[in-house]
């Protein structure tokens, strides 16, 4: 059924809730993980602010910090015995998702999203969407449920 799924990754807890769920469907599959961290090119505002040697400095490290993050990442799923490997990439984040599906030959892509939707949807874009949209292979994606308020009285105490 599923012999690779590709889980995108930026760093955040949200990103990671996908992971529980991912080893349930990867572990009994015996399927490969693939975790993908995605590095924003420097806007042209940002390599002003920084220089030239400065921007490629800055985006270098970025792309250390992503790759020690990604393999830390698999070392946790290969220690529950999953079969995990990392994959970084440099571009738009949508875009390098599903061209990295593509390029790996991913049966699944496994991702959490924020669940945005109206004006903040449509001001802050939707990676989720996107990669919805344009993905050649089923898209799994978990969206965190929003926190239970608290009743006021155990507030106010």
């Amino acid at each position: 059924m599923y012999e690779r799924i590709l889980i995108p990754l930026d760093g955040s807890e949200l990103s990671e809730t996908i992971l529980p769920f991912a080893e349930r469907i990867a572990g009994p599959l015996d399927a490969e993980v693939v975790l993908l961290g995605v590095v924003e090119p420097l806007s042209a505002m940002t390599g002003l602010a920084t220089g030239p040697v400065g921007g490629v400095d800055a985006l270098f490290l970025r792309q250390l910090g992503v790759k020690k993050y990604l393999i830390e990442t698999a070392r946790r799923l290969e220690s529950k015995g999953l079969r995990a490997r990392t994959a970084l990439r440099l571009g738009m984040s949508a875009v390098e998702i599903v061209e990295t599906a593509k390029a790996e030959r991913a049966d699944l892509i496994a991702m959490a999203t924020h669940g945005r939707s109206g004006l903040r949807r449509t001001l802050l874009g939707s990676v989720a969407e996107a990669v919805l949209r344009a993905a050649p292979v089923p898209v799994l994606m978990f969206r965190m449920p929003a926190p239970t308020p608290a009743p006021v009285e155990a507030a106010t105490r």
